[in-house]
């Protein structure tokens, strides 16, 4: 390289931010992943064996999937080549895609194909890599914050390993923030900096595992501070940080997997852990409607008669959501959340309507019993319906005697929690009278 191109070199790295200059340039220096990377993991077994295949990175931004691209192909000796799904299309990729046949075929360079954000190609972009990742003229590794399985094609993920990037811990941020304050030629060594060990603490805590977010801040705080020497202080740390712009598509993986949350978290009768996702899912920008209508679900399938109050409370909370609206109608919702958390818990219900339709589908239909039928038409005396039938009004104990369904099955039962207590004990009560009666007919 040349005077003029290390100068020109020099120049473009001085213009990139602190997170791109201090990406790491060997696997040593890589932070974090260390449950697929590590010694004997087995993305660090492929490479030592010389046999990486193509692969799938998913996971949170800011973990290091576009960095760890780069070194398996300086780890391999493959030319690195790399493709923005959102920016590129089909002719592009098959330029890339035939200049990769040409050097494989005329001097033996394998190249390593890297294409962020791949679950934005459509099929027919992700169909025309199929070909040459069969074959093997180029390795993939392609990277998406969404579930490979709902977002990728599905013959490329099936000819691909799945490596599931995790966020990286308080101590990993805490490492590449030390690092980038002393770094001399990629960091920020030549300022004269003190980085307070709260300010360390701070930013890891808050980045949420986004590595480029807390460098960002890093890098923001220094640059803005005009004291000279630099005291990067909590305080300083709180002011650079710029407010996490959450990942949330309305139809991918965070919506449902947030709403999971919410219902797991109030079915587990978790309060604190239902406010947490329900303020996520608001701060997100989530459809009011929608979690309503999981919060009505949740009333009856998992409280039911325990407390027979919870679907009402829920019912009226999502009334009152439609007629309040945002931002008012988060004191609703929190109101249902913490209710419907501390509310005794039942399924019994669900298992009843379950188990009947169960029966039902595997061909147990049974005949409406003759007493029962409607008697209200002409006709139906000489069919003898209704015949038989007795007014349970009429019935000293309020419950008559007679078969209500034409076989001994019982559906619901009652749990000894809340309400359903006192139902349980009065069903018995009733089931005793039926069927002892019954039996001495």
């Amino acid at each position: 390289m040349s005077l003029f191109q290390q100068s020109e070199a020099a120049n473009l790295r001085r213009a990139q931010p602190l997170a791109a200059r201090m990406r790491p340039t060997t696997l040593a220096e890589f932070v974090g992943q260390q449950h697929f990377l590590g010694e004997g993991k087995l993305l660090r077994r492929l490479l030592v064996a010389d046999r990486l295949g193509s692969v799938i990175f998913h996971g949170p931004p800011g973990t290091g999937k576009t960095t760890l691209a780069r070194l398996l192909a300086h780890e391999s000796r493959r030319k690195f080549r790399q493709l923005n799904a959102v920016t590129s299309g089909v002719k592009e990729l098959r330029e890339i895609l035939e200049a990769a046949r040409d050097e494989l075929a005329s001097g033996g360079m394998r190249t390593l194909l890297f294409v962020d954000e791949i679950h934005r190609f459509n099929k027919s972009q992700q169909d025309a890599l199929l070909p040459d990742v069969e074959d093997g003229v180029v390795t993939l590794v392609g990277a998406t914050t969404a579930n490979p399985f709902f977002a990728v094609n599905s013959a490329l993920v099936s000819r691909s390993q799945l490596f599931q990037f995790a966020p990286l811990s308080k101590s990993d941020v805490g490492q590449l923030l030390r690092r980038a304050a002393v770094d001399k030629l990629r960091g920020l060594g030549d300022y004269p900096l003190h980085l307070h060990d709260d300010a360390v603490e701070f930013l890891s805590e808050i980045c949420d595992g986004d590595a480029r977010r807390a460098l960002a801040a890093l890098e923001i705080g220094v640059l803005s501070c005009p004291q000279r020497p630099i005291e990067f202080t909590r305080e300083l740390a709180a002011e650079s940080i710029q407010r996490k712009a959450l990942q949330y598509d309305p139809s991918g993986d965070e919506h449902y997997d947030c709403a999971s949350a919410l219902i797991k978290s109030l079915r587990g009768g978790d309060p604190d852990a239902g406010i947490y996702w329900l303020a996520r899912m608001l701060e997100s920008g989530e459809d009011i409607r929608f979690i309503c209508r999981r919060l009505v679900i949740l009333a009856s399938e998992d409280i039911g008669n325990a407390d027979p109050a919870a679907l009402p409370l829920a019912v009226a909370a999502m009334q009152a959501c439609e007629f309040v609206g945002l931002p008012e109608c988060q004191l609703t919702l929190a109101q249902a959340v913490t209710y419907l958390a501390c509310a005794p818990k039942s399924n019994a219900a669900t298992l009843a309507i379950s188990e009947a339709r169960s029966d039902i589908r595997d061909g147990r239909t049974l005949p409406v019993p003759v007493h029962l039928r409607d008697s209200h038409y002409a006709g139906a005396t000489q069919l003898g319906h209704g015949q038989g039938y007795q007014y349970s009004h009429d019935a000293a104990s309020g419950i008559a005697a007679q078969d209500y369904l034409g076989t001994d099955r019982e559906y619901y039962r009652p749990t000894s929690h809340g309400a359903e207590r006192e139902i349980g004990e009065r069903l018995a009560h009733f089931r005793k009278l039926l069927r002892g009666e019954r039996g001495n007919s």
